[in-house]
C-alpha cells in the first residue's frame, strides 16, 4: 500500500501530515513509498507468512489496568500465528493510530512477545488502526472498529 514513510524511523503518517515526525522529531522526513505497508485485504489466501504478520485485535471493553476510568483496552498481537521473537527475526515496533491519526508508538526487542496494548479514554470510537514492524518482512496493517 501506498503510503508516506519516515525515513529516520520508519513511522507512517496515516493522516498525510507531513511535519515533523512524531517519532524521531525529523523535519521534512516523509518520502512517499508504493511499498509503505501490506493489508490483508490484498491477500485472498493467507499464508504461514500472513499469519504471522497481520496484527491480530482483542477488544476489552472494561479497562483491566485503570480501575473507574471507563476506559477501553485494545489489545495486540502480531499473528493469527505467533511471530517469532528470535534476535535474527522479530517486531521492531507496533505504531497505534484512532481514525488514522496517531496515538501510540510501541519499541519491542526480541526479548519479549510480539503484542502490546493500548487503553483508550471512556467513550472513545472509531478505527484503531495498527502497523507493525518486522525486521525481515517489513510493515504490516490491520484495523479494527470501536463502537
Amino acid at each position: 500500500m501506498k503510503g508516506l514513510v519516515c525515513k529516520l524511523c520508519g513511522y507512517v503518517a496515516l493522516d498525510g501530515k507531513t511535519d515533523d515526525c512524531p517519532i524521531c522529531h525529523m523535519k521534512n522526513a516523509f518520502e512517499e513509498k508504493e511499498d509503505a505497508y501490506k493489508t490483508p485485504d490484498f491477500i485472498a489466501e493467507k499464508g504461514e507468512s500472513e499469519k504471522k504478520h497481520i496484527p491480530a485485535f482483542t477488544v476489552v471493553e472494561k479497562c483491566g489496568l485503570i480501575a473507574g476510568a471507563g476506559c477501553i483496552d485494545v489489545h495486540v498481537k502480531i499473528g493469527e500465528i505467533l511471530h517469532p521473537a528470535l534476535p535474527e527475526h522479530h517486531i521492531t515496533n507496533i505504531t497505534f493510530y484512532l481514525d488514522n491519526k496517531f496515538i501510540s508508538w510501541v519499541e519491542l526487542t526480541s526479548d519479549v512477545n510480539p503484542a502490546a496494548v493500548v487503553h483508550l479514554k471512556g467513550g472513545a470510537k472509531g478505527k484503531v488502526q495498527v502497523i507493525e514492524n518486522c525486521n525481515v518482512h517489513g510493515r504490516w496493517f490491520n484495523e479494527i472498529e470501536i463502537k
